[in-house]
């Protein structure tokens, strides 16, 4: 890693990389000033992986279940992944908990938060990213250094999600990029049209999981649901292809899949919520979350006006 102004200094420096960089440091200044985020080293120097991913995750869930298996951590606590910094190894490991009989989702990571402990520094793996997309990788990330909880992964990336909504449309809105607001709220509306497309089959799924069918005829209807769900994307190409989730529905879906995803979602429109609660106050929202962040989980989800969930460990 190297300081980015002693980047953008090095004449051998691509221009390219100069000018993403460039940006990055706009949006370093504009998350400090304006979203009340993390004013310290991280993502103030850059790295060049020479890979395309930081790292890898498995997530895993049982063949008849939707709660996701986890792992626990010294310092992370108990999470709904497990990271790698191999790919082989990352293979590995998933090929193992497939012969056990989980349902498995494996996918590489653009970047991650060591929550304050180390400054994370801008990474090649997600430097060409589009304005708003680098925007908000920036936003979430610096999130997690300002409320994290131990064994509740759901909290912690729904939290970092809502921030980087919130903060990527008052970015635009502080640069004047109209267009590209219009275009940001577009985009999450057929976003918001897919999830509740994966939420209603999810739903779908956990009755039936519920329900007194045998494994068999649970198999059977499993399958037929989660081929109604890549279907109906197929015959909404559009929706799907703006929405950013058409490979991700293309590409063999699973109860792992499903529960990788509600991990980042399920509690997003409840912070956004408290957010507005607190009269779009970026320091007032995040003293509450961290007042939330000391309750147990089940009171956790009261406050935030949702129901409680559970996890399922190996």
């Amino acid at each position: 890693r190297r300081p980015i102004p002693r980047v953008l200094a090095d004449p051998a420096t691509p221009p390219a990389v100069a000018e993403r960089l460039r940006t990055v440091e706009q949006l370093r200044a504009f998350a400090v000033a304006e979203l009340g985020l993390p004013d310290n080293q991280s993502y103030r120097c850059y790295a060049d992986l020479h890979r395309p991913y930081a790292s890898w995750t498995v997530v895993a869930a049982g063949e008849l279940s939707l709660d996701p298996v986890t792992w626990c951590f010294p310092v992370a606590g108990c999470v709904a992944y497990r990271g790698y910094f191999s790919r082989e190894r990352a293979e590995r490991f998933a090929r193992d908990l497939r012969a056990q009989g989980y349902d498995v989702d494996l996918g590489g990571v653009a970047a991650f938060s060591t929550l304050g402990w180390l400054a994370d520094p801008v990474l090649n793996t997600f430097l060409d990213r589009s304005d708003p997309e680098l925007a908000g990788l920036l936003f979430h990330e610096l999130a997690h250094q300002v409320a994290y909880v131990g064994d509740d992964t759901a909290f912690n990336e729904s939290f970092a999600t809502a921030v980087e909504r919130a903060g990527v449309e008052r970015w635009l809105h502080h640069e004047g990029h109209e267009e590209a607001i219009a275009a940001y709220r577009r985009q999450l509306q057929e976003e918001a049209e897919v999830l509740g497309w994966i939420a209603a089959t999810r739903d779908e799924l956990a009755t039936l999981y519920a329900g007194p069918a045998g494994p068999e005829e649970k198999r059977h209807e499993k399958a037929r649901l989660l081929a109604a769900l890549a279907e109906k994307a197929r015959s909404h190409p559009e929706t799907a292809q703006a929405s950013g989730y058409a490979g991700w529905l293309e590409s063999g879906l699973n109860n792992a899949r499903l529960a990788s995803i509600a991990s980042y979602e399920d509690l997003v429109p409840a912070f956004l919520a408290l957010l507005a609660q607190e009269d779009g106050d970026f320091p007032r929202f995040y003293r509450a979350v961290k007042e939330l962040s000391r309750l147990p989980a089940g009171e956790r989800r009261r406050r935030l006006g949702v129901e409680g969930g559970s996890v399922e460990s190996p």
